[in-house]
């Protein structure tokens, strides 16, 4: 039910205007996820919203394209886009204009492509909707040019793929191709490079800046501060729903006003010491039957945990071609030690895990853990050692069985621990806290949480059975800074008492610098570099390897508006 209060028309230099925008959800009253958002965009303009999980920015965002929800209660004194009054239009005018004059990126590539259609499919149907094209042949031509826009390799193959064939940096930059194939006025891209590389996440920024001085309007909703700081020419802080803070992009990140935004550009990791602590408190105090289990070896003595040898995997594309995900990679990881993978989405990262954990059969090579074979055993025998290994997933929804509520899935992970359901529900509890969730979750099922509480939820799966090997696969790209800061800290916290070794796999390179003692950077199923962190990034051996570090957005305190800013690093307040 939408509820309006007249106000006289925006100025004529506005395309688009928010008013005292409001959003809530069911019958509680109070129960507000939005409370009165303010502002309005003009043509050729990025206004950039940011803000911790849950502060109502993706909300703010389905608003504007009519999709906050069937139960959804929507009051505003001012809703309009480009002289149109969007609180008047019905569903049949709302299909009009989304993606035809407002285009969104969603931010859950897996949720949002449907798992039965083609990617080229998915791409096409904007364009079928809207008759821009008159046959089946134009519209291939355009699908690939969409895909070849965004920079996605082999676009002809990959518009004949379905989702789950492609990473995950694909996948999102397939649902930004979808996003542009209309032209549309204004863009609202939620998290558009979460999921990307610094390679391509570099391509996609500049593609949105260039989209943004082609005169379209541009709402970005994003946790990266550094990406922020390149690309909008005003910022939004959100929390709580409401806005705490706005104004340009150089004042904001250069002399915040707001306790809270000073606290979210302290968490960004880029320009801190590596180890040092990102929040200003943890959210963890590992539980006392945690910090009291005896360790499994001195960590002084570092003995190797996980040792991959010559490891090869193999996998035939739809033409019936083969290809290397993986060709020829060894590496030790120690105990107590975080070694970082670095590479460009399909550079093989999370097949190498996927083998680690034994989740894939190498085609050629072995993996030993704690000096036993691992990958060679046949299941049975590897089933009781698998708790001594956990992973933290990239996308924790495709992970969880969605009929199951938060509660359910982490008692599935202890019901073999535990011996009262009391004590169940305790250890729970205990280990949401951990990772920064109240336990009011218990009762939600996966969809009902953001991106960034899914992850949490994953993370405190992962560390449920008191393993002594964490398999990170992008394990903060859903977190806001502030969440990020905490969850680094929490694992940093756990490697220290534990002993815990982590194998991190991130696209995020100032993510990487911070947690890793090593790291290796992977380039089409290969190693191209290894060492210490500090000489990787001080220092490094291959061109690829000096590329993605060059290619590392880094937060700008100041830059002109209207003109790309240069890359360069400077301290946060």
């Amino acid at each position: 039910m939408l509820q309006v209060r007249p106000k006289p028309a925006p100025q004529q230099s506005d395309l688009l205007t928010v008013d005292s925008l409001r959003v809530s959800f069911g019958r509680v009253a109070g129960n507000e996820i939005v409370r009165g958002v303010s502002f309005s965009l003009r043509a050729g303009r990025c206004l950039a919203i940011v803000g911790e999980s849950g502060s109502g920015k993706s909300v703010t965002a389905r608003t504007l394209i009519g999709l906050a929800g069937r139960n959804a209660n929507v009051q505003a004194r001012q809703l309009s886009f480009a002289g149109t009054d969007l609180i008047d239009l019905n569903d049949r005018a709302w299909r009009r204009v989304r993606g035809n004059e407002i285009g969104f990126v969603l931010q859950d590539a897996l949720v949002s492509l449907d798992p039965l259609r083609r990617i080229g499919t998915e791409i096409g149907e904007g364009l079928l909707l809207h008759g821009t094209v008159s046959s089946r042949e134009e519209l291939a031509q355009r699908v690939v040019a969409l895909l070849k826009l965004v920079g996605v390799p082999e676009p002809e193959l990959k518009a004949h793929q379905l989702p789950h064939q492609l990473s995950g940096g694909q996948r999102q930059r397939a649902l930004i191709a979808a996003a542009l194939a209309l032209d549309p006025r204004m863009l609202i891209a939620d998290e558009p490079t979460t999921a990307l590389d610094v390679t391509a996440q570099a391509h996609i920024l500049a593609l949105l800046e260039e989209t943004k001085t082609r005169g379209k309007a541009l709402i970005l909703i994003s946790h990266d501060l550094a990406v922020v700081s390149h690309i909008a020419d005003e910022v939004l802080v959100m929390r709580g729903g409401e806005v705490v803070e706005r104004g340009a992009t150089a004042q904001i990140l250069s002399e915040p006003r707001h306790p809270y935004t000073r606290q979210l550009l302290d968490a960004v990791p880029s320009g801190r010491p590596r180890g040092s602590r990102l929040s200003p408190s943890t959210i963890v105090r590992p539980p006392l039957r945690q910090a009291q289990r005896p360790m499994q070896w001195p960590q002084k003595s570092q003995p190797i945990l996980i040792e991959a040898t010559s490891l090869v995997k193999r996998f035939k594309a739809p033409n019936a071609s083969s290809r290397a995900a993986v060709d020829g990679i060894s590496f030790e990881l120690r105990s107590g030690e975080t070694l970082g993978i670095v590479g460009e989405s399909g550079s093989g990262k999370s097949t190498l895990a996927r083998m680690v954990l034994a989740l894939e059969e190498p085609d050629e090579g072995a993996v030993h853990f704690a000096g036993q074979p691992w990958t060679t055993l046949p299941e049975r025998q590897r089933r009781a050692r698998r708790r001594s290994m956990s992973i933290i997933y990239q996308d924790p929804l495709g992970s969880f069985d969605p009929r199951w509520t938060v509660g359910r899935i982490m008692s599935d992970s202890l019901s073999s621990d535990v011996e009262t359901r009391p004590k169940l529900q305790e250890r729970v509890i205990e280990l949401l806290d951990m990772v920064g969730l109240s336990r009011r979750l218990l009762d939600r099922r996966p969809l009902e949480l953001s991106g960034g509480q899914r992850q949490r939820v994953a993370i405190a799966r992962a560390i449920a059975t008191h393993p002594a090997v964490i398999v990170c696969d992008e394990p903060v790209s859903a977190l806001d800074v502030s969440i990020q800061a905490q969850v680094l800290d929490l694992l940093g916290d756990l490697k220290d008492r534990l002993g815990v070794s982590y194998l991190f796999i991130s696209h995020d390179l100032s993510v990487i610098r911070h947690i890793s003692d090593r790291v290796i950077v992977m380039r089409r199923g290969r190693i191209v570099d290894s060492g210490a962190t500090e000489d990787i990034f001080s220092n490094p051996q291959s061109e690829y390897t000096k590329g993605l570090i060059a290619a590392m957005p880094r937060l700008v305190r100041e830059r002109q508006l209207g003109h790309s800013a240069p890359i360069h690093e400077e301290g946060i307040p």
